[in-house]
């Protein structure tokens, strides 16, 4: 049997093919592996580069040997460059494959399970069920609205009405305060001295009068 076909598992025509998580798990070892022979090969070019300079001069068929192998080594090391970029392709198209099945097979349990959880649901019921959530929603909106509403009965007044009753209320009152400050009946007035005044002249007693009449009128202003 060929190196492939013990690869890609050629020898079980007849049986099970691998899975996909063992094809990626080869090709990841083979990744390993050619990871390897790759860093051999870039250590083995470094040495026959080294060889190749020391006998340039001294031994030049010796040089152009190494130079030769030189060669070589590079061709392999390209050629496995190519191959682990063929088999990463490989590996993360596996990897993806892998990934959509499962995500379909667990998108397919969620169906069964939702198809069970739906099984004993009759959509007509649903739509019966709602519309009885609704209406029993509206009957509380209802009953909300009628205990929050002010319970009397002559209580829609008009406002304008009001208004104009409070502003006669309140002109009342300022001409009852202009009346107050505008009387002097009730303005309580100073009491009359006991004593005899002393005599005056004649002529003084007008201007006295005047004097006591300002004062007066002071003494009220302040009573106010």
């Amino acid at each position: 049997m060929s190196v492939f076909g013990k690869l890609f598992g050629g020898g079980n025509k007849g049986g099970k093919g691998p899975s996909p998580q063992e094809a990626i798990q080869r090709l990841r070892e083979t990744e390993e592996m050619l990871t390897k022979k790759q860093e051999f090969l870039e250590k083995k070019i470094e040495q026959e580069l080294v060889t190749a300079k020391k006998n340039g001069t001294k031994n030049k068929r010796a040089a152009l040997q190494a130079l030769k192998r030189k060669k070589r080594y590079e061709k392999q090391l390209a050629q496995i460059d190519g191959t682990l970029s063929t088999i990463e392709f490989q590996r993360e198209a596996l990897e993806n494959a892998n990934t959509n099945t499962e995500v379909l097979k667990n998108m397919g349990f969620a169906a069964k399970a939702m198809k069970a959880a739906h099984e004993n649901m009759d959509i007509d019921k649903v739509d019966d069920l709602m519309q009885d959530i609704t209406e029993q929603q509206e009957l509380a909106q209802e009953i909300s609205d009628a205990i929050s509403r002010p319970v009397g009965f002559g209580e829609d007044f008009d406002e304008d009405e009001l208004l104009a009753e409070l502003e006669e209320l309140e002109q009342e009152e300022l001409d009852k305060n202009l009346l107050e400050i505008g009387g002097t009946e009730d303005v309580p007035l100073p009491s009359v001295p006991s004593t005899s005044l002393p005599s005056k002249p004649a002529k003084k007693k007008e201007e006295e009068d005047d004097d006591d009449m300002d004062e007066l009128k002071a003494w009220a202003m302040e009573a106010m």
